[in-house]
């Protein structure tokens, strides 16, 4: 019996390609470098992976979907108020965790609160556009911001796309809108909104729960290691002197006189001269023959070096208090104080204001003193549940460790030894994290380790 032989040519006698023989559709070539895209944000989303994780690499892979040059996600945090710039690809990354909107501002506000679509032409004609310029949005005017709604029909944040030229088009929208599954998935996980996250807070036999908690970005980087709360020394400790009393205490004082300096040569590398004038007053107070004669004075008449540094740190509180309405005398007192703790930390250490080596610091804020005696145990991150001040945000840059700030619940979720996270790129602290999470941090620093290979040029034949 003859065999059939396939029919190589058309009615219209075009000949066949191999993707019609084998049944597949053709694609113009920019259709098939979207299918391309498409195909690879599946395999990436379809993996389990931390929130943390889907930030880094999601905004590329729908950039590449969307061909849009901009994409970023911000997320709901706190009671379901305010959104927050926590991925991006395209702007700066310092904009991470530090662009902030309530729903409603802005387009994309806008979008979160009606719960659908918005795509113009020119955001920054639009009435409801909100500027920020750290972001530089005026070279990307095509904006379409989808919002992200969970299981519930209740929003969980928005995808925004952004391009220079080109309106989206209703199936790139519908597209943008099924692209945002993955992210509702994580961030439900993540119980980021204040009523997904306030439920039984404790695990049986004690401990808390894995917990994830917003915050700002302020040093870049992750970090991991024991939750540590700051502490200072007791001011209440009377121990009598020793016979090397004398020596501990005038030692200690050239000790932070050494540390100072030491910071001072830092801020000069790193070009913080002008921010960190109030080392000067530091290194003054540090050299201040009438502080340290008046501290061996007290030691002379019997008292410890924790009693006669407090006893001179009060005296000189009380001084500057009597000066009514002198903000500079009152700050010049908190500096003083903060001088003397560091001393007698250095002249004699309390056990209880002592912390574990390579810990993650919690604390409101920090000051001098933590530079010259905490950071000795080389803390490997910081997390403080306020705002930095000025002041507080350049001495975090000197100890040039991961650090994000106004982590408001971080004491209500912390407990003793928790292991906590530092996810200072996006600004997220995550509390007892999962193996996969901690995983990622270490496969990220392997990978940062690796050498980097030299240029062809420099390699032998």
């Amino acid at each position: 019996m003859a065999t059939r032989r396939t029919k190589t040519k058309p009615d219209d006698g075009a000949p066949i390609s191999g993707a019609q023989r084998l049944g597949l559709a053709e694609l113009a070539p920019i259709e098939s470098r979207r299918l391309d895209a498409g195909v690879k944000f599946v395999a990436f989303a379809s993996k389990a992976q931390p929130l943390t994780s889907l930030l880094d690499g999601f905004p590329a892979r729908a950039a590449a979907v969307l061909e849009a040059q901009v994409v970023s996600l911000y997320l709901l945090e706190g009671h379901g108020e305010g959104l927050v710039l926590r991925g991006n690809v395209g702007f700066d990354p310092t904009a991470r965790g530090r662009v902030r909107l309530s729903v409603g501002e802005g387009l994309t506000g806008l979008a979160v609160e009606a719960r659908r679509p918005v795509s113009v032409v020119r955001a920054s004609g639009h009435e409801s556009f909100r500027r920020f310029s750290e972001l530089d949005e005026d070279r990307y005017p095509v904006f379409l911001a989808i919002p992200i709604v969970g299981s519930d029909e209740r929003p969980l944040g928005a995808l925004v796309a952004q391009r220079s030229e080109r309106a989206f088009s209703p199936d790139e929208i519908l597209t943008a809108t099924v692209l945002t599954a993955p992210v509702a998935h994580a961030v439900r996980h993540a119980a980021l909104l204040d009523e997904l996250r306030d439920k039984p807070t404790r695990k049986t036999g004690g401990g808390t729960r894995k917990v994830t908690l917003p915050g700002r970005p302020v040093i870049a980087g992750r970090a991991l290691g024991g939750l540590a709360a700051l502490r200072r020394p007791a001011k209440d400790r009377k121990m009598p002197a020793r016979p090397d009393e004398l020596k501990l205490v005038g030692g200690a004082f050239e000790t932070a006189e050494k540390a100072i300096r030491g910071l001072q040569a830092r801020a000069h590398a790193l070009h913080l001269v002008g921010e960190t004038s109030f080392l000067a007053n530091y290194a003054l107070m540090a050299s201040d023959e009438r502080l340290r004669e008046r501290a061996i004075e007290l030691v002379k008449s019997g008292r410890g070096a924790a009693e006669a540094l407090s006893t001179v740190a009060r005296e000189v509180a009380r001084a500057a208090t009597g000066l009514v309405g002198d903000p500079f005398m009152a700050e010049r007192a908190r500096d003083i104080e903060d001088l003397c703790d560091a001393v007698l930390m250095l002249a004699s250490p309390d056990a209880r204001a002592e912390l574990p080596a390579k810990a993650v610091l919690l604390g409101e804020q920090i000051t001098v003193f933590d530079l010259l005696v905490t950071a000795r145990n080389q803390p490997s991150g910081v997390v403080l549940t306020q705002r930095a001040n000025p002041r507080t945000e350049v001495l975090l840059r000197l100890l040039g460790v991961p650090a994000i700030d106004q982590v408001e619940k971080a004491f209500q979720w912390a407990s003793p030894g928790d292991v906590a996270l530092v996810d200072a790129d996006h600004g997220f602290l995550i509390i007892n994290p999962s193996r996969a999470e901690v995983a990622t941090l270490r496969a990220q620093r392997r990978e940062n380790q690796r050498p980097v290979p030299p240029p062809l040029s420099s390699r032998g034949a």
